[in-house]
């Protein structure tokens, strides 16, 4: 008789720990269901409110998803065009006149023979050849300077190409092969069209 409130309160503990396990089980079922591949038109993308309800609504959402991925490529091809575009920029070519330096043409014009003989020196990649001395053709070993101009226009571009491959990454989260092969099929689409111009280090 006395043995038997033990008895009740170690039943009460294995039901207690019968119910613990029970939903430690249920919830690593739940995290691993979200490991596993659905095709359920009624998957939410970024916020409950974006929840298809038809099939037409969960192919616009795809064509959406489309759309991004080939943006997402389109900032990347951006991005690399104005990098070059800063760079060439940075690195033009800078002339200066050099004092007592007789120009090419005007000692060809003093030279007949010289002239007749080196007749295709007179135009050259720059045109006519003037009194000028390159003076700085190729990148320094230093990191560029920072300008206002450029920087911060760059900063705002990093930004707008993270935010977006975050969403992409998001709607592949979600695990709707939907989803997923829209993103793959926009990457594809992005990269068909202005692939060429991006540059490795983008990719």
């Amino acid at each position: 008789m006395d043995s038997h409130p033990l008895f009740a309160r170690h039943d009460g503990m294995d039901m207690g720990d019968s119910s613990s396990s029970d939903t430690a089980s249920s919830s690593g079922h739940s995290s691993t269901m979200m490991a596993v591949f659905q095709n359920s038109m009624a998957t939410s993308l970024y916020s409950s409110s974006w929840t298809p309800t038809s099939t037409g609504t969960y192919a616009a959402t795809c064509l959406f998803l489309i759309a991004l991925a080939a943006a997402f490529r389109g900032l990347l091809a951006a991005k690399s065009w104005q990098e070059h575009r800063w760079l060439d920029r940075e690195l033009a070519r800078r002339y200066v006149v050099v004092n007592g330096k007789a120009p090419l043409a005007e000692a060809l014009s003093r030279d007949s023979l010289a002239k007749e003989a080196n007749a295709t020196l007179t135009l050259g990649e720059n045109g006519v050849e003037e009194n000028v001395l390159v003076v700085r053709n190729r990148p320094t070993a230093h990191a560029r300077p920072w300008r206002l101009s450029v920087d911060p226009v760059r900063a705002a571009i990093d930004t707008v190409v993270a935010g977006v491959g975050y969403l992409l990454m998001l709607a592949v989260m979600s695990m709707n092969v939907g989803y997923f092969l829209s993103v793959l099929g926009g990457t594809f689409l992005g990269s068909l069209l202005v692939g060429r111009f991006i540059s490795v280090g983008e990719h």
